[in-house]
């Protein structure tokens, strides 16, 4: 018999791994019910003050690969500004349209899920 903590879509469980009857196959009991998994604090902005009024969010969940523009540098619709990396693939995100980046509001490395927003456009 083994014991097993799982995360399954942000649940945690703790399961007891036995041996089935007869079978040889392992049989997964539930142990406890599902217990809250930790919450990280949400996040300040990274860099910038305040948030502008144009919201630059991610389409699909990733990892944040680049950041290609900063805050107070100018961009025009559809320049990247961050790029996300996603099974195995290089995502660019762009702005909707023209503006100054007011804040980024994600560091490399970051995980994102698909509408978090990355940066904002004044």
């Amino acid at each position: 018999m083994k014991n097993y903590t799982i995360t399954v879509n942000g649940n945690v469980y703790d399961v007891v791994v036995e041996e089935g009857a007869g079978t040889g196959a392992p049989v997964a009991a539930p142990k406890a019910a599902p217990k809250a998994a930790p919450k990280a604090a949400p996040a300040a902005p990274k860099a910038g003050g305040a948030a502008g009024s144009v919201k630059i969010e991610a389409g699909a969940a990733g990892k944040v690969f680049k950041l290609e523009a900063s805050v107070g540098q100018a961009v025009k619709a559809g320049d990247t500004v961050v790029v996300l990396e996603a099974m195995k693939m290089e995502i660019p995100v762009v702005a909707p349209q023209d503006g100054t980046v007011a804040s980024i509001d994600v560091a490399v490395g970051d995980p994102v899920e698909a509408g978090a927003v990355l940066a904002t456009l004044n």
